[in-house]
């Protein structure tokens, strides 16, 4: 436990502490001078032996080393716990938050109330800033003077307050984020509205305290005869809170207000139909409802304010954003450096030029964009990497009899009314104290005029003043105050016509007095009152709404900064993958050697290929039994003849795991499901639904066996026809009703019976009209029509496809083809062999094959994939592909450096 010095110890303990310092004693060391407590003593306080015995931190006092210091145990801990407390207790109450009656933090009623004092109102000239910051910090705030110029230069800036208080005169700053001159520069004066805050404050309507010298008193809270906290808004961070009010048009304010006058009851619904939410000076977009509603009902929201931007289209066809409206508290000049470091940093490559269009009519900043670029793209990025759109979070914290709360709509507008209500019956009970008071001099005086003979006999006849005053108060029953008042009246007031105004002014006071008492005895009048002088102030001040509300509450997404296109995607062997453009490819001419698609390494082959929009789904199937799912738009756009990026760079593969299938889609119905197959048989059918999601690390597409590894993901539809093709030479066709549909993290049933040595090698949807077409591992192969392949029920073994002989190997790979297509075999050693479907004699199941591809000794075939589909398309096909899809693989296939294997429609 630690104790420490008592600096700041009474004033008489300090005077006796420096009586004694001063004299020297003869055996002791000369004393040094010092102010206070000296660092050595300091130091002795710091490690004091009788605070261990003090377990509970209470104050031990006594002399220390002889010296006169006086040392105060405690420990650190809680004495850290008081004065933190202290000051943050400060901080909150007079300092950073709101009062929820007036609006007002403690330096800007103090501003206000120092000007009006001063008789800088509207109706006066402007008077130096200087002039005011001097009142207030000498007279009612004794901080700094550029805190209290800077705090009153935001009230009279109408980019920040959307109802300004202070009338400035001079520089008091821009949207752009200058500074404003110097105090000494600048003029100011209260505005108009302000004096609606301030209004009725002579007639004891608030409480008044003592300054901090205690030599003048200043207003605890402004009469505020118009919700000015949520009008204006407050922004304020305390100790261990903060709050972040929106302004709001003044009139809608009323009008919820009155509307809650009516019926305390109303709900917060009912309520935004009158006040549909936050109207920031600088006006722009909030888009959506529920931030606001969030807001209203709870006391916290997250609102989404963009700029309002408009798109101009120019005669030479280019087009061109230009930003009428900046959110709230965004400044200007930052934004366009933002701007300008987009451009440079070539992340917004579609903006050609920006201006800056500002004038005295508006703040536009002119954004030129290039002659292919899409607008509504660009404008998303700027939302997305810009202050063009921000969000406000909206904490509605004020203090509430001196105690921070958060508060909903509905409980700001019933303590403003609560406040309202005690404005109208103080100042009443004081209008209605003067009225008395006057009315009872006027009965005085009538009676003095009706008896004025008698009166003036007295008064002349009486030796003094106070000898007139008793025999008056005698002789007529009247108060001291009403005989001061007819000793003190002139003697014009004798003639007929001033005792007619006297006799109307009390009959006036009168009435009055009676409406007064009504006053004090119906609450419900005192509410009409409220709304009569809120519409009063609603009729001078209302202005139209700045900020619109839109309902549509959507985030920029990613996808929205995307241009929806059509892109080609190719996926290679190898498992290189890119995208570009469909046009890229039709822009070129057609017919001869047609063009190169890709520049691939020595042996590699595009396996995938689709067409398909930027905003679609690539699902990646891997051998390990997962799926990994990335937009088209995420995957590297490259030139025509670059390579593409291997696909380790885009997904989390583990060490092994290869890319068995692609799936391209753009919705997940569940009503379509895709057909897994392994190399073990294993089958399964899973709805589509359930691959709509995503990680990081992917998900379980299917749950595989020890050794078993995912070869083929198909989409099949209600009735097709699923074969499968072993290694042994053997194919089973069945029914895809044969597999029942089941979840995503499961192994699934058994679809093809095959040997310990042996695997399946491909699955494929067997379409009407269709050939299935094998190759051994040596080289021989052939086509059969599907229909010579009997239909059995899934699990067993299959019928013979292909005569097997030790000469000709194993069954290597298998396809469904068709006759229009062409076909490319690729060998162990790199070997690859592109021929037409065609040129493959077609023969039964059981023979034997002819040789398709010379293989070496030392060599055998791998994979087959399809070159090439012709513009004709299969009677009684399913369509799955658009026609820029199958010109693009025509052009393709003329070249030979594209290939395709699965296309499937999106």
């Amino acid at each position: 436990m630690l104790s420490r010095a008592e600096a700041d110890y009474d004033a008489d303990d300090e005077a006796d502490d420096d009586d004694e310092s001063g004299e020297e004693d003869e055996d002791a060391t000369p004393a040094r001078p010092r102010i206070g407590v000296s660092e050595e003593d300091k130091a002795r306080a710091m490690i004091d032996t009788s605070a261990f015995g003090n377990p509970h931190g209470s104050i031990v006092e006594g002399a220390n080393g002889g010296n006169g210091t006086i040392v105060r145990s405690a420990y650190l801990g809680k004495e850290m716990q008081t004065s933190f407390l202290e000051y943050s207790m400060s901080v909150i109450v007079a300092r950073a938050l709101p009062d929820v009656r007036d609006g007002l933090k403690p330096v800007h009623r103090r501003i206000l109330y120092a000007m009006n004092e001063s008789g800088y109102t509207p109706n006066r000239p402007h008077m130096k800033s200087a002039r005011t910051v001097g009142d207030v910090i000498g007279k009612y705030h004794p901080h700094g003077d550029s805190a209290v110029y800077n705090t009153m230069v935001r009230l009279a800036q109408p980019f920040s307050m959307r109802v300004p208080l202070v009338d400035g005169h001079g520089n008091f700053g821009s949207i752009d984020g200058d500074g404003a001159a110097a105090m000494r520069y600048t003029e100011s004066r209260l505005d108009k509205v302000a004096m609606e805050l301030l209004r009725d404050l002579d007639k004891e309507t608030v409480d008044f305290q003592p300054n901090y010298d205690e030599s003048l008193e200043e207003p605890t809270v402004l009469p505020a005869r118009f919700p000015n906290l949520l009008v204006n808004g407050s922004q304020g961070i305390a100790v261990g809170m903060a709050t972040n009010i929106p302004p709001h048009n003044l009139g809608e304010t009323i009008d919820a207000t009155c509307m809650m006058l009516d019926n305390p009851d109303v709900t917060t619904e009912e309520l935004m139909t009158a006040l549909p939410g936050p109207d920031f000076p600088t006006g722009g977009i909030i888009m959506g409802k529920k931030g606001i509603l969030d807001a209203y009902e709870t006391g916290r929201g997250s609102l989404t304010v963009r700029a309002r931007c408009e798109i101009e289209e120019k005669k030479n066809g280019r087009c061109s954003i230009i930003v009428k409206e900046i959110p709230y508290m965004v400044n200007r000049n930052r934004l366009l450096e933002k701007l300008g470091e987009l451009v440079r940093d070539k992340k917004l490559p579609e903006i050609s030029n920006i201006h800056d269009g500002a004038d005295r009519h508006g703040i536009d900043i002119i954004i030129d964009l290039k002659q292919n670029a899409i607008p509504q793209v660009v404008l998303n990025k700027l939302y997305k990497h810009t202050q063009l759109q921000v969000g406000f979070g909206a904490i509605m914290l004020s203090l509430v009899d001196g105690v921070p709360r958060v508060l909903s709509l509905k409980e700001m507008l019933h303590y403003y009314i609560a406040h309202q209500e005690d404005v109208i019956v103080r100042r009443t009970r004081y209008e209605l104290a003067k009225a008395e008071e006057r009315a009872h001099i006027l009965e005085g005086l009538i009676v003095a005029l009706d008896n004025i003979d008698e009166v003036i006999h007295i008064i002349r006849s009486s030796q003094t003043d106070g000898e007139a005053s008793d025999r008056l108060t005698e002789r007529f029953g009247l108060s001291k105050k009403q005989t001061d008042a007819i000793l003190e009246m002139k003697l014009r007031r004798l003639t007929g016509l001033e005792r007619g105004k006297i006799q109307d002014e009390l009959n006036a006071l009168r009435e009055k007095i009676e409406y007064y008492h009504r006053v004090l005895n119906d609450p419900a009048l005192v509410r009409e009152i409220i709304k009569e002088e809120l519409q009063e102030v609603k009729k001078k001040f209302d202005t139209p709404r700045r900020t619109k509300l839109s309902a549509d509450a959507k985030d920029i997404d990613v996808e929205d900064l995307i241009a929806d296109e059509n892109m080609v995607v190719t996926v290679t062997k190898a498992g290189y993958v890119k995208r570009l453009p469909v046009a890229t490819y039709r822009q070129q001419k057609r017919g001869g050697k047609g063009m190169q698609g890709v520049n691939l390494k020595d042996n590699d082959y595009v396996e995938h290929l689709f067409v398909a929009s930027t905003h679609a789904y690539m699902l990646f199937f891997s051998t390990a039994g997962k799926v990994y799912r990335l937009k088209v738009y995420e995957l590297p756009e490259a030139s025509r003849h670059a390579r593409g990026t291997a696909i380790v760079n885009l997904l989390p593969l583990a060490k092994g795991e290869t890319i068995s299938a692609v799936i391209a889609t753009k919705e997940f119905p569940a009503d379509e499901f895709l057909m897994f197959a392994t190399a073990h048989g294993m089958v399964k059918k899973t709805s589509m639904d359930l691959y709509d999601r995503t990680r990081r690390d992917g998900l379980i597409a299917i749950n595989l066996k020890d050794g078993d590894e995912l070869i083929s993901v198909r989409r099949v539809a209600p009735g097709e026809k699923v074969i499968m093709v072993s290694s042994a030479g053997k194919a089973i066709m069945w029914n895809e009703d044969e597999v029942r549909a089941m979840g995503r993290d499961t192994m699934g049933v058994r679809g093809m019976n095959v040997p310990p040595i042996a695997r399946v090698l491909g699955m494929e949807i067997a379409k009407p009209d269709t050939e299935l077409f094998v190759i051994t591992e040596k080289g021989y192969g052939k086509r059969t029509p599907v229909s010579e392949y009997p239909e059995h029920h899934r699990g067993g073994q299959g019928v013979f496809t292909i005569t097997m002989t030790e000469k000709k190997g194993l069954l290597a790979a298998m396809k469904i083809v068709a006759v229009d297509e062409e076909i490319m075999i690729m060998s162990e050693e790199g070997v690859v062999v592109r021929t037409p479907v065609l040129g493959i004699s077609e023969l039964g199941r059981s023979t034997q094959g002819v040789c398709v591809m010379k293989v070496a000794d030392n060599d055998r075939v791998t994979a087959v994939a399809i070159s090439s589909r012709s513009k004709k398309k299969r009677a009684g096909d399913k369509p799955t592909t658009d026609e820029d899809q199958i010109e693009l693989l025509e052009e393709e296939s003329e070249e030979g450096d594209l290939t395709e294997s699965d296309i499937d429609e999106e």
